[in-house]
């Protein structure tokens, strides 16, 4: 399967993504993921990323389409993919029709999670992570077992500053005027498939997998 997650931040898509990767031995390409790696180790390209982050703006579209070039000519995905968080944009889409179609491939299905604004404020600005082994907690719904410490390193928890409330706000305006137009981009093409991400996770995954391409039903 060769599937993309759409979404505004904090609907859930990144775990959902994870699952579906595990259960069917997909690599799951997060451009999040690789972005934050970057800020961490201080090189060029997480200084500029981190730049745009704190500022709830979209990494420029040069920057991204070459690091999912580099992930797509990996021999771990020839036999499919999960793209989270890319593409954001109508030109980064169109970038990747164009990366696929040069060797042959395609997407499958293209899925938008969906979830009321005011969830996604709460789900993101409540987040809090481990800046050492990377664990991510939530303060209502998933709290540690001791308040402010990491449950597996006991390191103190912090708060991304891309999870500040009033990043999050800039970050879901950016979603709207930039990367929505995807949803329209992917259905004019017969791929997309709306999944309500609303509920707990349970809820949604078996959503998901009733949606999934029945090649890639195991």
């Amino acid at each position: 399967m060769r599937l993309v997650f759409l979404g505004a931040p904090g609907v859930g898509k990144g775990t959902q993504a994870e699952r579906v990767a595990a259960q069917f031995h997909h690599p799951k390409i997060s451009t999040g993921d690789i972005l934050r790696e970057a800020v961490r180790n201080k090189t060029a390209l997480g200084l500029e990323a981190k730049a745009c982050m704190d500022q709830g703006q979209l990494v420029p579209d040069a920057v991204v389409i070459g690091i999912i070039r580099e992930k797509l000519a990996e021999p771990a995905c020839a036999r499919g993919f999960l793209l989270d968080g890319f593409p954001r944009t109508v030109a980064q889409a169109e970038a990747l029709t164009g990366l696929l179609e040069s060797t042959g491939q395609r997407l499958d299905r293209v899925f938008n999670f969906a979830v009321p604004r005011a969830e996604v404020v709460r789900r993101l600005s409540g987040r809090r992570s481990c800046p050492k082994c990377q664990a991510v907690y939530h303060v209502d719904s998933a709290p540690p077992q001791r308040t402010g410490l990491c449950d597996r390193c006991g390191a103190d928890l912090m708060q991304r500053s891309d999870d500040l409330k009033e990043t999050v706000e800039a970050r879901l305006a950016v979603y709207e005027e930039q990367t929505a137009p995807l949803i329209a981009y992917y259905r004019q093409r017969g791929i997309l498939s709306e999944l309500d991400g609303s509920g707990p996770i349970e809820e949604v995954h078996r959503r998901l997998l009733g949606l999934l391409p029945k090649h890639g039903v195991a």
